[in-house]
């Protein structure tokens, strides 16, 4: 009985008493430290987007991948594309977005084609595709009546891209 009393008392101390043991900083974080902490996470959460030396090591490296981590790449290039061409098109610089628009579809054509080449991530390309297809669709309901049709023809192949993706993974007659 004597050894559970002292076993008890060793293991629960009351808060006072490890607070007393223990430096002030070790069980109080100070405002600063916090105040840094979460300027420091919101610092790295907004870091900026992909500039053109990221977009051109992204495309320098795709040649050197594997086969089986290339759509994956070419999804991601595309989505960069993308992010610059909804700028392009926030700032009216139709020009600079159609060719970020043009290079989306590119990639992304890629990146079906590597996809079904190799038989990988078509799930997740297919995926990633339809969801650059919706951004699209956004950006075109924001645009004039005659800025619409690269867009609307960039959704049509972007269209044709999941769906061959589709057909590619659901094959007829593979039961």
């Amino acid at each position: 009985m004597l050894r559970v009393e002292i076993s008890q008392r060793r293991w629960a101390a009351p808060a006072s008493e490890t607070r007393k043991r223990l430096p002030p900083s070790r069980w109080r974080p100070s405002r600063l430290m916090m105040l840094i902490g979460v300027v420091l996470s919101a610092l790295l959460a907004h870091a900026s987007p992909a500039t053109d030396a990221d977009l051109d090591a992204m495309k320098a490296r795709l040649s050197s991948t594997r086969p089986g981590d290339k759509p994956h790449l070419c999804v991601q290039i595309a989505q960069k594309q993308l992010a610059e061409a909804d700028k392009h098109y926030t700032a009216s610089e139709m020009e600079q977005a159609q060719t970020a628009l043009t290079e989306v579809v590119a990639y992304s054509e890629l990146a079906r084609d590597y996809s079904v080449q190799s038989n990988k991530a078509q799930k997740q390309t297919e995926i990633a595709v339809r969801s650059m297809a919706r951004k699209l669709t956004a950006i075109l309901h924001s645009l004039g009546h005659d800025e619409q049709a690269p867009v609307k023809d960039a959704i049509d192949r972007l269209e044709r891209v999941r769906s061959d993706l589709l057909m590619s993974m659901f094959k007829k007659g593979s039961k």
